[in-house]
């Protein structure tokens, strides 16, 4: 449909050649006369010209006009609805422009602005992605690949249009390589229950680190004790760095299988997943990579890492809940036997046997999560037309800001000091329980994580339970930070018992 500036100029040029327009006067202000009604005016900007509300052409015409103009129904491309803020390629990265795109920066929480310091929990969604997926849901809604009707066709095309946009951020060589699941937890889940119960046996070994979140530890203990494995860990030094001469001890002709972090969620250390990826190569052993924390801090190219898989959430890099990518070399995709049937995934089906989709289908049983596929694309495209490399530097620059204040409160230990660390802050204070700096912290606005952060390994390999942690995206600025480290320095000087 034309835009309200158009339907304005159609308005008035119907106006001025109507016969009837001289019934209508026009004060000086070059405003038509007839008042409109204050519900409908506050829509208008001011000094825009009104169409009078008298002798206005019929119903009829104004109908064929508007017709002619365009479509019934619009078709969606990346430019149907512009990111209002987000700089073309190549301009400067400015945080003030950008957090104009996020409409819940502006949200009041006990009175004061909101600063959303829990970006590794889950990050914030911008208006284009909020955008495309009101569009989808008025214009494109329908189940996909199954039927001829018009519905269908354009929601198949949104959908495999961003899985073709998941292939690109990420670099792999084909769509075949890019399942659509939940999140990064269903991801793992699948290795494990498709590839890893065909291939790994008794006896055999799986590697993994301490820096692991639940969801990479749980299935590959569930698998183990199924299939008679041993789960091995990496240790970590006390800044938390994987130490990769214990890591390669691990290794032997025994292990099937080594699963780690791109980045640690409860401390942020980024991990040297190469070194890592090509001695469990050498080894003759399958890598898993999670990329939960690092998709939206740093560029990912799964070819030049060459880990055998690699996972990640959408609600972590700007995109909406409940969907993720699972990236899979192409050929252990198709030798693992599907981890769900159902519809979709089949080529045929007979009372005596089922024949299966090769990947991605074979893994994506019954109505998937059409729309917020559709949403992620969205996201990576923000994040692609800001660029990751930018959002990487100003990033980091963000940390060191932090890191530094935070050592200056008295009482304040940081957790994980890895020289190369991405966006995680994780501390415990003197005299305070984590869960109260939570709640005092929430009193003045700012949003942050207390607890164990489904890591509770290596938080104890740091004698800890628990920690806060407050984490950073690309919305953040330093005033974020002053705002928590005042809140933090006044929580310092009031000690009570633990």
């Amino acid at each position: 449909m034309p835009d309200v500036e158009t339907l304005t100029r159609l308005a008035n040029q119907f106006f001025n050649e109507w016969p009837g327009k001289d019934a209508a006067t026009t004060p000086a202000s070059g405003n038509l006369a007839p008042p409109m009604p204050q519900d409908l005016r506050a829509d208008v900007p001011l000094g825009r010209t009104l169409a009078p509300s008298i002798n206005l052409p019929g119903e009829a015409e104004l109908k064929a006009l508007l017709e002619s103009l365009a479509p019934a129904v619009p078709s969606w491309t990346d430019a149907t609805i512009p990111t209002p803020s987000a700089p073309a390629f190549g301009a400067p990265f400015d945080v003030n422009l950008l957090r104009q795109d996020f409409p819940i920066l502006q949200e009041q929480v006990n009175g004061r602005q909101l600063v959303w310091l829990d970006n590794a929990a889950t990050t914030q969604k911008p208006q284009a992605v909020i955008d495309r997926l009101k569009y989808f849901y008025e214009h494109e809604n329908s189940n996909i690949h199954r039927a001829a009707h018009e519905l269908a066709a354009r929601a198949t095309d949104a959908y495999e249009k961003a899985r073709e946009k998941v292939r690109s951020f990420l670099n792999a060589s084909s769509v075949k390589e890019i399942v659509f699941v939940r999140g990064a937890t269903e991801a793992i889940n699948l290795v494990a229950q498709s590839w890893g119960r065909q291939f790994i046996g008794k006896d055999d070994e799986i590697v993994i680190t301490w820096l692991e979140h639940h969801a990479n530890i749980v299935p590959w203990q569930q698998l183990a004790n199924e299939k008679g494995a041993r789960l091995r860990v990496a240790p970590v030094d006390d800044n938390g760095q994987v130490l990769l001469d214990e890591y390669t001890k691990l290794l032997s002709s025994k292990t099937r299988l080594v699963s780690f972090p791109q980045v640690s969620n409860a401390l942020g250390t980024i991990t040297p997943a190469k070194q890592i990826i090509e001695a469990a190569h050498a080894a003759g052993a399958k890598v898993l990579l999670d990329g939960a924390q690092s998709v939206s801090h740093m560029p990912v190219n799964v070819q030049d890492l060459n880990a055998d898989w690699f996972v990640f959430s959408g609600h972590k890099i700007f995109a909406p809940t409940g969907i993720g990518v699972l990236y899979g070399k192409e050929a252990l995709l198709n030798e693992a036997p599907p981890w769900q049937g159902g519809g979709n995934m089949i080529t045929d089906v007979t009372f005596e046997r089922s024949l299966f989709q090769p990947a991605p289908g074979r893994f994506e049983a019954g109505t998937g999560n059409i729309a917020d596929a559709v949403g992620l694309g969205a996201a990576l495209d923000y994040v692609n037309r800001i660029g990751l490399q930018k959002i990487e530097a100003y990033e980091h620059q963000l940390l060191i800001y932090a890191t530094r204040l935070l050592k200056d409160i008295p009482g304040l230990r940081l957790i994980g000091t890895a020289p190369e660390k991405a966006s995680v802050l994780s501390f415990v204070l003197d005299g305070h329980r984590t869960e109260d700096i939570g709640t005092a912290l929430n009193r003045e606005g700012i949003a942050v994580r207390a607890g164990h952060h489904c890591a509770q390994p290596i938080l104890r390999r740091f004698g800890v339970e628990s920690t806060v942690r407050p984490s950073l995206a690309l919305y953040n600025t330093c005033e974020d930070i002053d705002r928590l480290i005042a809140a933090l320095g006044r929580l310092a000087t009031f000690r009570v018992p633990v």
